[in-house]
């Protein structure tokens, strides 16, 4: 059979739906958007929170929102450029980090909403798994679902490192362990004590160790920010320890400083002119081209 070439003729082009904008520009997985927005009807107007997470290359953005017509609803919010306040000033996307902003983001909201003292989550950090339930007597735990975007969800990504921290924190959030660090697939074996590491930084603290052995230059070069910190791969797990004690004391964000009332906004503009200004701008510009025609 002849090569055909196909031709977009006027009845493709009449019939072309255009995609959503977020889509066309790659931002949008609205097959999973779709699943993780809609609520069930029986539930009536009730919000289904989504627990979103993203990752940049210097933070990470936690955010606990739902979905309405006029666009998504943020109830609250944590980032780990927040850290350096409970004692994490370096290291803000690896792992350790992503678990320490998971843990502000639960006990923030939980805080907001009243559930701090009917959910306290995983106290005793071990790395295992744990399911929030619903305490007797007391309202419903916070449920959401994650909201991992367009990221690649393998198995020890530090996306599960919020899901993680924001699950001891006291939220429901439906998961399994399969994709936390230490899951071997082809055993099908959890070993809780690998994620455990991972938690507390072991990990980093280990390849730390292993180049200040071999290169010494490499090694002032890759963690220059923690030498000038002063944290150590032996401080390390305590630094991560004295911070969970401290999003535990005080998960609130820090307060906004006030504007003096009396402050003019910056503009970026040129002030509007007044009808005076107008004409006599206009009355300038006839005299000047005048004067320029009589010479």
């Amino acid at each position: 059979m002849p090569f055909v070439k196909v031709v977009k003729d006027r009845q493709y082009f009449k019939r072309f739906q255009v995609k959503y904008r977020r889509r066309r520009e790659g931002k949008t997985d609205y097959y999973a958007r779709k699943r993780l927005c809609v609520q069930d009807k029986n539930k009536y107007n009730t919000p289904k929170y989504r627990l979103i997470v993203r990752f940049t290359n210097k933070d990470i953005t936690v955010q606990i929102a739902y979905a309405r017509i006029q666009g998504d609803i943020v109830l609250s919010s944590a980032y780990a450029h927040e850290l350096p306040r409970y004692g994490v000033k370096v290291g803000l996307t690896n792992y350790a980090a992503a678990y320490c902003t998971g843990l502000l983001m639960a006990r923030r909201v939980l805080t907001k909403l009243d559930l701090a003292k009917h959910y306290s989550g995983q106290t005793e950090i071990d790395g295992d798994e744990y399911i929030v339930d619903d305490a007797p007597g007391a309202p419903s735990a916070f449920r959401c679902f994650l909201d991992t975007g367009l990221a690649r969800t393998t198995t020890g990504a530090r996306i599960f490192g919020v899901l993680k921290g924001a699950v001891d924190g006291g939220l429901n959030i439906p998961h399994n362990c399969k994709r936390f660090p230490g899951y071997d697939s082809e055993s099908k074996d959890f070993n809780a004590d690998v994620h455990r590491q991972h938690i507390f930084g072991n990990h980093v603290s280990q390849y730390m160790r292993s180049l200040q052995e071999d290169d010494q230059d490499a090694f002032q070069r890759q963690f220059s920010g923690f030498v000038k910190a002063g944290v150590t791969a032996d401080s390390m797990e305590g630094m991560y320890t004295k911070a969970h004690a401290a999003i535990r004391a005080d998960p609130s964000p820090k307060p906004k400083k006030e504007q003096p009332a009396n402050k003019k906004p910056k503009r970026f503009g040129r002030k509007k002119l007044s009808r005076e200004q107008r004409v006599g701008r206009v009355a300038q510009k006839k005299a000047s081209w005048l004067h320029k025609c009589a010479q």
